[in-house]
């Protein structure tokens, strides 16, 4: 069993993939226990559009080989 826990609330799922994929969806920073494991964050990506993060900054990285 896999719990989720957002703000107050308690979520149960059968698989970690079903609990993930509902994090996904929700956007939101939760909290999923299973196997006495815990991870907490907001799941998902955000995109680049038009060379810019989801928060209207602009993307600059770039990848630098070393010789």
């Amino acid at each position: 069993m896999v719990t989720v826990k957002y703000h107050s609330e308690t979520h149960e799922f059968e698989t970690l993939d079903q609990a993930m994929a509902w994090a996904k969806e929700l956007g939101e920073f939760v909290t999923i226990q299973f196997n006495g494991m815990e991870v907490a964050g907001k799941f998902g990506v955000d995109g680049i559009v038009d060379g810019k993060l989801s928060n209207g900054e602009p993307y600059t990285w770039k990848k630098r080989r070393r010789r």
